[in-house]
């Protein structure tokens, strides 16, 4: 694996920790933290006696920010070093886009004060669409790093008979769950339960919020996707060089989605502690970077000659090169 591939896999892992970071804010309620600010804090760039809840929502911010420049200097050194259509240079990009969206929504949800006890639809819709964008970043940096591995290349459609439709529908509905696990982590947050009778109770009950009563909705359908996953991922064939490895990446993939599936019980029993929803959006977004892998392997574009790569302007750690100079 080249230092670049090795150092878009460190981002897309700082990017993890970054989003169970800002799980925990919103676990923890501690959204509100700045006030009404962005990006200042409280009107100020450093809160002079700052709160627990502004520490926490501060030190998101800052994680944030170096993600951010992290992203930007891998996306300088994959253009830098790879040639015009590399299907890695339109992942960075897209990587890229995805990052400053996903800025955008996290302002919106402190500008717009759908943070701490807000319960509103409003709140719930914009917590979807900042799953679902953090997902669509995910998957650009994971196709990042993969192309950039020696050997790798991008994907095609042809030839591939139906597994393209598979591979797009199992995506689809990984996708779809972490979308609705979003709104259900965000009831569990607000309405919180204290036996599973009562959790049971606000699930049902017709008087109960609208956020509660869609509660039922993602474990639902995280059975039904993880029973698909565990039955098809495997049965894929995959080209790209995958099938050597020892366990393939549909096997991961039916590994995981199990493992996703028993941790959901686990944190309906629990009644959704805060490190218990924590670990179960680290496996969610493994499990999705998983899938984005197995579609990868499975409709891998046929290899190609190699083309001489350019040293980065970053260095030759993140290009790359393990040199100091290279022809252009």
């Amino acid at each position: 694996m080249s230092r670049l591939a090795r150092f878009a896999w460190i981002v897309v892992a700082w990017n993890l920790v970054v989003i169970g970071w800002g799980a925990y804010v919103r676990a923890s309620g501690s959204g509100a933290g700045c006030g009404q600010h962005w990006p200042l804090c409280n009107g100020e760039i450093v809160p002079r006696a700052p709160a627990i809840a502004t520490l926490i929502e501060l030190t998101h911010r800052l994680t944030s920010g170096l993600a951010l420049l992290a992203l930007l200097a891998l996306v300088v050194a994959v253009w830098r070093s790879r040639p015009a259509g590399h299907p890695a240079r339109r992942a960075a990009g897209w990587s890229m886009l995805f990052m400053l969206t996903e800025a955008g929504v996290g302002a919106g949800l402190v500008l717009f004060e759908l943070v701490a006890d807000n319960a509103s639809l409003a709140r719930a819709l914009f917590m979807a669409v900042h799953l679902a964008n953090t997902f669509l970043l995910i998957g650009a940096m994971t196709l990042t790093a993969r192309w950039l591995e020696e050997g790798s290349v991008g994907i095609s459609l042809a030839g591939r008979g139906g597994r393209g439709a598979i591979v797009g529908l199992l995506a689809l509905g990984v996708f779809v769950v972490g979308v609705s696990g979003a709104v259900a982590a965000l009831g569990d947050t607000l309405f919180p339960a204290t036996s599973l009778a009562h959790a049971l109770q606000q699930d049902l009950s017709p008087t109960s919020h609208v956020l509660l009563r869609l509660r039922l909705l993602h474990p639902t359908l995280a059975v039904v996707v993880a029973i698909a996953l565990i039955m098809i991922a495997p049965r894929l064939p995959v080209d790209g060089g995958a099938t050597s490895a020892t366990i393939g990446p549909g096997a991961r993939v039916a590994i995981l989605a199990a493992l996703q599936a028993g941790l959901g019980g686990l944190n309906v029993l629990l009644l959704a502690p805060v490190w218990m929803q924590l670990v179960h959006l680290l496996v969610a977004d493994v499990l999705w970077i998983a899938v984005v892998l197995l579609g990868a392997s499975v409709l891998a574009g046929r290899a190609t000659a190699s083309v001489p790569q350019r040293v980065s302007a970053v260095g030759p750690y993140i290009a790359g090169t393990g040199t100091s100079s290279i022809r252009r």
